[in-house]
């Protein structure tokens, strides 16, 4: 078994929620953006003013924070970075993630406190151009994803000793190479480049003949369609060993526009496979989380793709999130939990704790915690079959302690109908 010791685990932060949850559920490091140049605009990110106070909430957990400016940069991008680059420096954020020279040059003296890490956006490949970028001042590479293990060994062998090298373990994989693509940007006027893909590579395409208008004629056989360039997520839960022997110094998982449902399963599954557990033991709670088919991206082969059709897989619901636990008497627990899907009286929930196996919860005693109004100051707690008012309050008792911040899931083929997954 390899030792992870020294091995950081590396999550997105794509808001504040997603932040905590991945401080709570055990990763070493995060990755965010502030409200420009990263290429996540759609996540929900954080404003310049709003960087300090996240840094100091995951410094007080003894995680670090890498803030990503790792879009392509114009002139006018260019200019605008010295002031940007200095309040970043006066946050306390430990690096910046940077694909552009421009910028990196730019960061070196408006950021002289950060560490500099050369993005995945820059398609490092070879231990020539890790060590170019070592020599400019670069610490730390994330090597490009279209490399294989056995690459990354021999750049690791090659490389400066000092430079660290960090890959991604997880999450969706991009057609373009190192995701440096133009379809966004012809297709629908938002540049994936600038942090605004629209994604037209899990569309569905057919082909049409000129002089047949309407007529429409699939690439492979299926009447809607084919997803040609529709990847695999990557999953290399299986495989840390084989990164880890690599020279792989840090594990990075991709998802910023995910929910902190995703994040908290995420790193709870990878945490524990890096503390010792068998990856057989959490690749349910890997299913249980929105994706696509998993596979291994280059790192042994050519990447899969799903060419049936676009979507995700998921097993499961985030049902709530526990926001009190204390003794209900009898041996028996009261939680309290906010609502993000249905779940009902007799419901079975699996909740989801850091650094421990899942454990079920079954619902008794289900009740709406009322909040009070001018006409009712002090309302009582209502008994009721189906908790299913979005982000409000529940009750129930249980068999099992929780913790604030602890979430609970529900399968989809259980969830009451009419579920409808909601933002957490």
């Amino acid at each position: 078994m390899t030792d992870f010791s020294t091995t950081e685990l590396l999550a997105p932060a794509g808001g504040r929620s997603q932040l905590e949850a991945a401080v709570r559920f055990g990763a070493d490091a995060v990755y965010l953006a502030a409200d420009r140049f990263g290429m996540r605009q759609r996540a929900e990110n954080f404003t310049l003013d709003d960087i300090p106070s996240a840094v100091a909430f995951a410094h007080a957990a003894g995680v670090k924070v890498y803030v990503t400016v790792n879009t392509l940069m114009s002139q006018t991008d260019i200019a605008a970075l010295p002031p940007y680059l200095e309040a970043l420096d006066a946050s306390g954020a430990d690096a910046l993630i940077v694909s552009d020279l421009g910028a990196f040059s730019l960061a070196k003296r408006y950021a002289s406190h950060m560490e500099l890490h050369v993005s995945t956006q820059a398609s490092v490949m070879n231990a020539e151009a890790a060590r170019a970028w070592h020599d400019l001042g670069a610490s730390r590479v994330v090597v490009a994803r279209e490399m294989s293990v056995e690459d990354i060994a021999e750049l690791r062998a090659q490389a400066p000793r000092d430079l660290e090298i960090e890959a991604f373990v997880h999450g969706a994989m991009c057609m373009a190479f190192s995701g440096r693509c133009m379809l966004s940007a012809a297709m629908t006027g938002r540049s994936g480049n600038k942090g605004y893909c629209a994604q037209p590579c899990r569309w569905s395409y057919a082909l049409v003949e000129e002089k047949r208008p309407g007529a429409y004629y699939p690439i492979e056989e299926d009447l809607r369609g084919t997803y040609v360039m529709n990847a695999h997520d990557l999953c290399m839960i299986e495989h840390l060993d084989e990164l880890a022997q690599a020279g792989v110094g840090s594990f990075k998982i991709e998802g910023r526009n995910k929910r902190a449902f995703y994040v908290a399963t995420v790193v709870h599954a990878y945490r524990a496979v890096m503390d010792g557990a068998s990856p057989s033991t959490v690749m349910s709670d890997l299913h249980a989380i929105s994706h696509r088919p998993y596979g291994t991206g280059f790192y042994f082969g050519q990447p899969s793709q799903r060419q049936e059709r676009d979507g995700y897989d998921k097993d499961y619901l985030h049902a709530a999130t526990v926001t009190a636990c204390g003794p209900a008497g009898e041996g028996g627990w009261r939680i309290e939990a906010t609502c993000h899907n249905r779940f009902r009286e007799g419901d079975e929930l699996e909740a989801l704790s850091p650094r421990k196996a899942i454990e079920t919860a079954k619902v008794k005693g289900l009740a709406w915690l009322v909040q009070p109004s001018e006409d009712r100051p002090n309302p009582s707690p209502e008994p009721v079959p189906v908790a299913n008012r979005t982000m409000e309050t529940y009750a129930f008792t249980s068999d099992i302690a929780l913790q604030p911040g602890d979430l609970l899931r529900i399968r989809v083929d259980s969830a009451p109908q009419g579920a409808q997954e909601v933002r957490s």
